[in-house]
């Protein structure tokens, strides 16, 4: 993981971070790719996508994202801290999802749980939760409506392992791509797609 930087004595501080990220240990089903970090945001940045498989070596997606780590030792203010995690999240979901009324809170809480799960501390919370739905008319009308469900947040690390806030975020992924919880060391077993 290289991430991109600005030569100073802040590079190290980043540097760990990054240590932190490549020692994360994320489930099986997770795959993760290092992509070029945004520009103009911060003097450090680190981007990484994600997809959610239903088992290892397959590439039926379950889910994917996106997670993106800022490192600005002016501290902005509307991040309250120097350190801010940008991320992005999507799934299908089962169609009954379109006419949820509480799928924006539900899925604002599977963000907040995750965090607090790993026990991570984290301030200056944002986001949005869009449910996208799909019909196919015309020559496409024999398709079946599709939901999707897309959370953009992000957050301050405060303290503690940035690495931590990686994994907080793919179980995020893991929950919108319907997979059950494990305890750790434990690996599911393939079931069928929801």
């Amino acid at each position: 993981m290289s991430g991109r930087s600005v030569p100073g004595r802040e590079a190290t501080e980043f540097s760990r971070a990054l240590e932190s990220l490549r020692a994360a240990r994320l489930r099986p089903e997770v795959r993760l790719t290092e992509v070029p970090a945004p520009q103009r945001i911060a003097p450090y940045a680190v981007a990484l996508t994600a997809d959610v498989l239903p088992s290892v070596g397959s590439d039926d997606e379950l889910a994917s994202g996106r997670f993106v780590l800022l490192f600005d030792p002016s501290a902005p203010e509307p991040w309250n801290g120097q350190w801010r995690a940008v991320t992005f999240a999507r799934a299908e979901l089962e169609p009954e999802f379109a006419s949820d009324p509480f799928l924006g809170q539900v899925g604002w809480s599977w963000l907040t749980d995750a965090l607090d799960d790993r026990g991570v501390d984290y301030t200056a919370e944002a986001g949005t939760v869009t449910r996208v739905v799909s019909e196919s008319f015309g020559g496409l009308s024999d398709k079946d409506p599709s939901v999707e469900m897309e959370l953009r947040a992000s957050w301050t690390p405060v303290g503690g392992v940035v690495g931590d806030h990686l994994v907080a975020w793919s179980d995020l992924l893991c929950r919108i791509a319907g997979l059950p919880p494990l305890p750790e060391g434990v690996i599911a077993l393939p079931g069928p797609r929801r």
